[in-house]
């Protein structure tokens, strides 16, 4: 079987979506498979961030398979990795996962990672194999959205006009990078906002940028029907930042709340247990579980002084 890796081209891309529901939903065991994730949208989403790492398998002219690499600054993870099951076992998902890791080198990446299955040694033996190692577990959690009073000053990137936005992409990133050197989230920002698959909110205080939440809404986004799923949220280290953590949730549910969302949904990693426990007590429920591993074997912004909200499925 003689199996090229290519990029993905954007004619493929529903057919990779399609491939993508597929594998999922057979792994997991739906009696339909493809009705996984429902009407949100991982590929096309993703792989308009930078067709050059969004990467294809093809075996005598059929694509069997797909990958993404993202960037989010010195911080890189893949995914989503899929493979038709007519073709697992064969080697493919091994050339798919090596082209993510060329790319991180590429953009010189200091801490790359990915989210899977917990319970599949499969999995983490496969990923293993190219020094990724298995730290932590990260809870895609949900609470229903119920209207929220605000008694700080809040607004959204689609508000702000081009010199505003310009200033807030430069605090964002003195933000993220104080929380892990050149981390950066500017794709994702200018992402949804370009795609339209939601909004990005931003908490002030007198300090100046206190926080923000790069939030998607509704169907065709990655949160689909009635979901404000925060894509990754952080707010700023410091003896206050449980408390901004708190405000910057009060801000996301506001948010969902204003574009008619039924649903709230965050990850966020154990390694964040200060986080963690505080959404626990806003009344937010596991969805779902998985695993996050590390390459290499470092923390990276996973430690527990820090509030993020992410999960690098």
């Amino acid at each position: 079987m003689n199996i090229s890796i290519r990029l993905l081209q954007e004619n493929e891309l529903s057919t990779a979506e399609h491939i993508f529901r597929l594998a999922f939903g057979t792994f997991i065991g739906l009696p339909e498979p493809t009705d996984f994730c429902a009407d949100a949208n991982y590929v096309q989403t993703r792989s308009q961030i930078d067709p050059t790492a969004a990467f294809a398998a093809e075996v005598d002219g059929q694509l069997v398979g797909s990958n993404i690499a993202i960037c989010w600054g010195s911080v890189g993870f893949l995914g989503p990795l899929s493979v038709h099951p007519d073709f697992w076992g064969r080697g493919v998902a091994k050339l798919l996962i090596e082209c993510a890791i060329d790319k991180f080198s590429e953009w010189e990446t200091g801490q790359a990672g990915l989210f899977t299955f917990p319970n599949s040694p499969k999995h983490h033996a496969l990923y293993q194999k190219f020094g990724f190692y298995p730290r932590f577990l990260t809870f895609i959690m949900v609470k229903p959205i119920e209207s929220v009073e605000l008694d700080l000053p809040v607004t959204k990137y689609s508000e702000l006009n081009p010199q505003e936005r310009s200033h807030f992409l430069k605090e964002c990133y003195q933000l993220t990078d104080a929380i892990y050197p050149g981390l950066d989230l500017s794709r994702e920002i200018l992402a949804v906002e370009a795609q339209n698959l939601g909004d990005t909110v931003l908490l002030w205080d007198d300090k100046g940028l206190a926080g923000f939440a790069v939030c998607h809404c509704g169907a065709g986004s990655e949160a689909g029907s009635d979901v404000c799923y925060v894509k990754f949220g952080a707010v700023r280290l410091g003896v206050q930042a449980g408390e901004l953590f708190e405000r910057l949730l009060d801000v996301c549910e506001a948010f969902g709340a204003s574009q008619k969302m039924l649903r709230l949904r965050a990850g966020v990693n154990t390694s964040h247990d200060a986080a963690y426990t505080r959404m626990v007590d806003r009344h937010f429920r596991t969805e779902s579980t998985g695993l996050v591993m590390h390459r290499p074997n470092d923390p990276g912004y996973n430690r527990p002084e820090v509030f993020v909200l992410d999960d690098w499925r």
